[in-house]
């Protein structure tokens, strides 16, 4: 179904979801890709096809919970990453804080954790921090992949580029559901109530 189709049958508003990752094969199922891995779970679930290549991105239209989605997987790496978000924003003209949602993985999480916030900084993370810098402010949706703490002498960024083990990887499957079935609620009943159904130390707003 074409975007002029979707609009005519669900109405204007889209909500643009972009988990965020490196591109290529040799960055498949490492630590940095957990966005990657939740928008291709999203994608198998609610069966939308990510492979038109747009705003240096691959992009897949479809539905989730009734509402319009694009799915986005910037192809620009990571640390580029607001690039092709701010114009997929600017070619849609949504309005970012409330229809933008950015999954991303989070080294001060347990492995597999899951959590919801409605904005902040960018902690550290170079994806995030890119989006800030191009949007200009920092109240974006998000939805966040615990992939654990770096050990004590690692280098960061081998330690986020590192791919999961066989246990690691079971985890990350899970919690790459638990973040699709985290849009799906955000879209259909707001982010208060996606926060305290999926963030474990309860409500959090900032």
């Amino acid at each position: 179904m074409g975007i002029a189709a979707l609009q005519e049958r669900y109405g204007q508003t889209m909500f643009i979801i972009a988990g965020l990752g490196n591109p290529g094969r040799k960055y498949e199922n490492t630590r940095h890709n957990a966005g990657f891995m939740a928008i291709d779970e999203a994608a198998q679930r609610y069966h939308i096809a990510v492979s038109e290549k747009k705003h240096k991105a691959l992009v897949g239209r479809g539905i989730i919970g009734g509402e319009k989605v694009l799915l986005v997987k910037p192809q620009t790496f990571m640390n580029l990453s607001g690039e092709s978000i701010k114009e997929i924003i600017d070619y849609y003209k949504i309005e970012e804080k409330t229809q933008l949602i950015v999954i991303s993985d989070d080294i001060s999480m347990e492995p597999g954790a899951v959590r919801i916030r409605k904005k902040g900084s960018a902690g550290g993370h170079n994806g995030l921090k890119n989006i800030i810098l191009h949007l200009g402010h920092d109240e974006f949706q998000r939805i966040k992949i615990g992939v654990g703490e770096k050990p004590a002498g690692y280098d960061l960024a081998d330690y986020v580029l590192e791919h999961f083990g066989e246990e690691e990887r079971e985890v990350m499957v899970q919690s790459a559901r638990s973040a699709a079935e985290a849009v799906e609620v955000m879209i259909t009943d707001g982010p208060d109530t996606a926060m305290n159904r999926f963030n474990k130390k309860g409500r959090e707003s900032i």
